[in-house]
């Protein structure tokens, strides 16, 4: 039996109509299931064609700054989308920062830069009580982090103390100074950059502090395209011309709640269901899935968390929703996975000495598992 589902933004409903004609002619029938999903697909389609106009103007909005990054625009825009947080990390130069905040310029929501140090203190972050002479009493005087687009910069320089505080407005949605706690205003998302050559003065993010991250986005120096004006040329000319780019504001938060509605209700048909498992799968048992990855489990020292099923399953359905589509293909999550899983897969002391990395794990899984 086919998968109507799945294939009714690809081939349009008269090419599914079609379909089950012949199926009919040939005595088939669509089961209750199949039709219940078929619908759903073509509800969320509209859904989907009504609220995205105004996120696709966001990339269009990045793009007139950040030359040649459409990938990293869609993974930030991912992020936004399924309500989750993204670190970048890249060699100084290759416009992290500028990228995060032109993605804030183009949303009418709140804004806030945190410069991350050795000396920073949690207060900094979260704020701190401020004592009033007119009432006799302390009054909380709120820090940094409540906005709503928060760029962390440099956030592997600030030491553990700073960091949990940090973990607690990613994971729980709220701060707490002194014993109250308040809860962040929606939408709330985290943005943060890290420098992978300077190691001196630098604090590594402990492992439940990196899961808490949607996506770990990796950035590398640009290439020359084959007609010679590549991304630097480009860059060269737009940045250094006599007026700057500008962002304009084109979403405001409500847009941005209302898309993260839609997307939730994009449905996702049983194939890719089982596509999305046996990624995971793969990475804690690679045998199991797949007889030609067995050679990974003695590589392997600690696979994706359940987190990862569920970052899985709503970056595809944000990458569905950024391509204008009702339903999730296979190509969306894997398109997403290896910034999903780089940083969920903790290697062996084998694996270090032969030099082979979480992220070359990760590609052998998406390149032995069959995509639906």
């Amino acid at each position: 039996m086919r998968d109507l589902g799945l294939h009714w933004n690809r081939w349009g409903p008269c090419r599914v109509v079609c379909v089950v004609l012949e199926m009919v002619f040939r005595g088939e029938e669509m089961t209750g299931q199949q039709v219940v999903f078929a619908e759903a697909v073509e509800k969320s389609r509209a859904e989907v064609e009504a609220v995205s106009p105004p996120m696709c103007a966001v990339m269009e909005e990045v793009g007139r700054v950040i030359v040649g990054r459409d990938d990293l625009i869609r993974r930030l825009l991912v992020g936004i989308l399924a309500d989750g947080h993204v670190l970048l990390e890249g060699v100084p130069g290759l416009a992290k920062t500028l990228a995060v905040r032109s993605l804030a310029g183009s949303l009418q929501a709140g804004f806030s830069r945190i410069q991350f140090t050795p000396d920073l203190l949690p207060a900094d972050l979260t704020g701190t009580m401020i004592y009033d002479p007119s009432s006799g009493g302390f009054t909380p005087r709120k820090g940094p982090l409540f906005s709503n687009i928060i760029l962390a910069d440099e956030i592997n320089r600030a030491p553990a103390k700073v960091q949990s505080a940090l973990l607690e407005a990613m994971q729980e949605r709220q701060i707490t100074i002194g014993d109250v706690s308040h809860r962040l205003q929606e939408p709330f998302m985290v943005l943060a950059t890290q420098n992978p050559i300077e190691q001196e003065g630098t604090y590594p993010l402990p492992e439940a502090q990196v899961d808490r991250f949607l996506l770990k986005v990796k950035l590398d120096y640009p290439e020359r395209l084959e007609d010679h004006r590549g991304m630097e040329m480009h860059i060269l000319e737009r940045m250094t011309a006599e007026v700057l780019p500008e962002v304009r504001p084109v979403v405001d938060c409500d847009n941005i709640l209302k898309a993260r509605q839609v997307v939730r209700r994009i449905p996702i048909a049983q194939s890719v269901k089982d596509y999305i498992v046996d990624l995971v799968l793969a990475t804690r048992v690679p045998g199991r899935v797949n007889p030609e990855l067995v050679d990974l489990q003695p590589l392997i020292a600690y696979g994706a968390s359940p987190r990862a099923t569920l970052a899985l399953a709503m970056a595809g359905k944000a990458m569905a929703f950024l391509s204008g589509r009702g339903s999730v293909y296979g190509e969306d999550v894997k398109e997403v996975a290896l910034d999903v899983m780089r940083h969920r897969v903790l290697v062996t002391y084998e694996a270090e000495a032969r030099e082979v990395t979480s992220e070359q794990i990760v590609q052998q899984v998406l390149d032995h598992v069959r995509v639906p």
